[in-house]
């Protein structure tokens, strides 16, 4: 019988998880909107839409880099 070995993990780390997989979900929703948009023919929606929040997801992606750049060196550190 073989033994299931845990492998522990910093909350920092899980967060840093469960931030990046729902910023994808929120990705995935975006090209599915855009591609819905392109079909029935509002690209002007499409490009008001993005042009709001493409900032905001820039800024969100680069928090969730920097919680993984911190949570990899407190788990190297630690």
């Amino acid at each position: 019988m073989s033994k299931r070995t845990k492998i522990m993990t910093s909350n920092l780390f899980k967060w840093a998880c469960t931030g990046l997989k729902y910023f994808l979900w929120t990705l995935l929703g975006f090209a599915i909107a855009h591609v819905i948009f392109q079909i029935f023919g509002v690209s002007t929606v499409s490009i008001l839409l993005f042009s709001v929040f493409l900032p905001w997801i820039a800024r969100i992606a680069i928090f969730i880099f920097c919680l993984f750049v911190v949570a990899i060196v407190h788990e190297s550190c630690s």
